[in-house]
């Protein structure tokens, strides 16, 4: 192993995809619009001499392999290596890394890592990593622009991949800020019926903490690192994994925890931070106990039902009726004031209403969020989002009908209830923590994975 070779390494498995040819695999760089022609001509000029002069340098040095490119709609870049490719594929094999399909999706790269004996070794892997998908987007961001990051962007379900890498840069002391897994907890909190959740990994590093021990071998690359950077008015870097303290909001227990997809030590388990995965996958960094912490209050953090689900009355109504509890319900309308659930949301923006004891009830901001998607002309939203904010748009609403209603159903136990109009429905979910409390367990084999059992009408009734 040396600088050039563990370099490439990172490259092929960060973005190497092989076909049925024995001479010939692609490299995707899915730069997008960052690396668009179109976009920005320089930065695209630049990318192209990247590539010819320095991957293209390296790939003939190290194993005789001539490069091309081509460029895709979208800002998408495909190196094309050819040539004898039998060295190249037994070095990955030497690593236990099949030269098959698209790497990443697969590759444990765990054996490789120990190859990297040194800090130079491994900033020169990750360089790879970052020149294939380490976004460098400006949107990539903790809250604002104050806060700029290096999104490392992993599709498929290889979460030991993340693992591994997610180690790797914190050995060499780029500490990640945020890894967004590819599971249902993560992508879509609120809505178990939401299907589109597998969106790949995203493992995220502070670019001063990255610019600092990181390293990228294109120029375009750090060039945007140190455009992005100057956005900051200060220097940030994160706090140790070990030593971290989060906040934890609700999420709703969906089917696809059981997707057949995940690896066993995940599937089955629902999780309520995205540092409670690092726990249940033994990470020697994950901050144990902070996120046995949170365990004590679960009854408040795991909702057997949708949060809150928008969507034509008729799915809505569906939904219902396939499911035998809910469908069970008998249902009370109100025509409910609409000034009056913002009365309410204004004198207590956590308060809960028809509950059936103190502590349950359901959440009158996402009563006001379910409202506003009813009441919206078509004009008013993106999808089921309202483009100006919920409470905004109700507020116009009401300035223009200050008498308004809208339509409640409300069930005789604690399921969802649903709101009503111009032909749309939304489901809120009640907090009953009571009763919810009572369908966790963890895994005996796993004190940290939780296992949700589903709910059924007696729960709800012994209530």
């Amino acid at each position: 192993m040396d600088t050039d070779k563990a370099y490439l390494l990172g490259l092929v498995i960060g973005g190497g995809f092989f076909g049925n040819a024995e001479d010939v695999f692609q490299i995707k760089l899915p730069f997008k619009k960052w690396g668009s022609y179109q976009e920005n001509p320089q930065r695209g000029s630049a990318i192209a001499n990247d590539i010819i002069r320095k991957v293209g340098n390296m790939f003939r040095a190290i194993y005789g392999l001539s490069v091309q490119y081509e460029t895709r709609p979208g800002g998408d870049w495909i190196i094309l290596c050819e040539g004898d490719t039998s060295a190249l594929k037994a070095d990955l094999d030497r690593y236990g890394i099949a030269a098959e399909g698209e790497l990443r999706g697969t590759a444990d790269i765990g054996p490789l890592i120990e190859d990297l004996v040194d800090d130079t070794l491994k900033r020169r892997f990750v360089a790879g990593l970052a020149d294939t998908i380490g976004s460098m987007t400006k949107s990539h961001r903790r809250f604002s622009d104050e806060h700029q990051i290096i999104s490392f962007e992993i599709k498929g379900y290889n979460f030991q991949f993340v693992c591994d890498l997610c180690r790797l840069l914190y050995s060499i002391n780029c500490i990640p800020d945020q890894v967004n897994w590819n599971h249902p907890n993560i992508q879509c909190t609120n809505d178990p019926y939401y299907r589109q959740w597998n969106k790949g990994f995203k493992l995220r590093v502070l670019l001063d903490q990255y610019a600092a021990f990181g390293a990228f071998a294109f120029r375009t690359k750090a060039e945007a690192s140190m455009e992005n950077r100057q956005l900051q008015r200060e220097h940030h870097e994160a706090e140790p994994c070990e030593d971290r303290h989060f906040h934890v909001t609700p999420s709703t227990v969906h089917p696809a925890e059981d997707d057949a997809r995940l690896p066993d030590e995940i599937r089955g388990g629902h999780y309520i931070h995205f540092r409670h995965f690092c726990a249940v996958l033994g990470c020697e960094h994950a901050p144990y106990d902070e996120v046995a912490s949170h365990f004590c209050e679960l009854g408040k953090l795991v909702i057997p039902f949708a949060i809150l689900s928008k969507d034509s009355l008729l799915e809505i109504e569906r939904r219902i009726a396939a499911d035998p509890l809910m469908a069970n319900r008998s249902y009370t309308i109100h025509n409910v004031r609409v000034d009056s659930l913002i009365m309410a949301f204004e004198n207590d923006q956590y308060a809960l209403l028809y509950g059936t004891y103190s502590g349950s009830g359901y959440p009158i901001a996402e009563i006001l969020k379910g409202v506003a998607y009813v009441i919206a002309d078509d004009s008013e939203l993106n999808g089921t989002r309202p483009k100006d904010g919920y409470l905004t748009l109700i507020k116009r609403h009401l300035a223009q009908s200050p008498n308004m209603t809208v339509e409640l159903r409300r069930p005789d136990l604690l399921t969802p209830l649903v709101l009503v109009g111009n032909g749309r429905g939304a489901m809120v979910g009640a907090m009953n923590p009571a009763v919810y409390e009572k369908l966790v367990e963890f895994d005996p084999d796993n004190r940290y994975k939780m296992i949700v059992r589903k709910i059924t009408e007696e729960d709800l009734a012994d209530a």
